[in-house]
């Protein structure tokens, strides 16, 4: 007996109080998952957001000293409207993060301070589903943060963070890979996928400049068109998907 081609998702475990999502740029989140973060942090959890850069060579009319900080507080802003508080910058150059050690020990010392039970990242694959070629941060990132969930729990990988005061974290249960072409389970978005909408809309900036449609329209048809896809597979409910690795 053949298994089907595009098999129904699976939940997204419930057992858990604490997430880090992990991820290279201003936006990314919000494309991704943030109608996901909505229904968790509605429940209770806690959720923090870390991201590699701060997104500065992402509008081609804007310079980078005017475009990062723009694009952090509209990042602060979109956090806000999902109930996320925590955001961080690591600092790395946008548009040339480089995987290695030192993208790894700045995710492990961010997974040691937040010590959470699930870990997000963003598609860490060359492509997006074959289509379209995924960008070197992304690729960086998502790989630098599976990577690093291990790294956080060894004391003897960076031990300079636990000279800095960062003991291992060996807590790191699961890493969500949201954006991936082989997901294996999903979160229902239909509470909060209005508030994804608001969310990606605080990138106004951006969205202005990457689209000549009206920015509700775009975001809306955008989030809306992926959430009713997943949910062919999740029951018929609009959903955000996720690649589910175990720890």
């Amino acid at each position: 007996m053949t298994e089907p081609t595009n098999p129904q998702l699976r939940p997204m475990p419930e057992d858990w109080q604490r997430a880090l999502a992990v991820v290279a740029h201003p936006d990314d989140l919000e494309y991704g998952c943030s109608a996901a973060v909505a229904a968790w942090t509605d429940a209770g959890r806690e959720v923090a957001y870390v991201l590699a850069t701060r997104g500065e060579a992402g509008i081609d009319t804007v310079a980078p000293a005017e475009c990062g900080p723009l694009r952090e507080r509209e990042q602060r802003a979109s956090a806000a409207v999902v109930g996320v508080s925590v955001v961080e910058f690591l600092d790395h150059r946008d548009g040339v993060v480089e995987y290695g050690p030192a993208l790894r020990r700045d995710i492990a010392a961010a997974i040691r301070r937040h010590r959470p039970e699930l870990v997000i990242t963003l598609n860490h694959r060359d492509t997006w589903g074959g289509v379209a070629w995924n960008t070197p941060d992304h690729v960086a990132v998502g790989r630098a943060t599976l990577d690093a969930a291990g790294d956080a729990g060894n004391r003897w990988i960076f031990p300079e963070l636990s000279a800095q005061g960062l003991q291992p974290w060996n807590g790191v249960r699961w890493v969500a890979v949201a954006g991936s072409a082989t997901p294996t389970h999903a979160v229902d978005a239909s509470a909060g996928l209005e508030r994804a909408v608001g969310s990606l809309l605080e990138h106004r900036a951006y969205i202005e400049a990457l689209t000549d449609e009206e920015p509700e329209a775009y975001v809306r048809t955008f989030l809306t068109g992926v959430a009713k896809s997943v949910g062919e597979r999740f029951g018929g409910r609009p959903a955000v998907a996720f690649e589910l690795f175990n720890r």
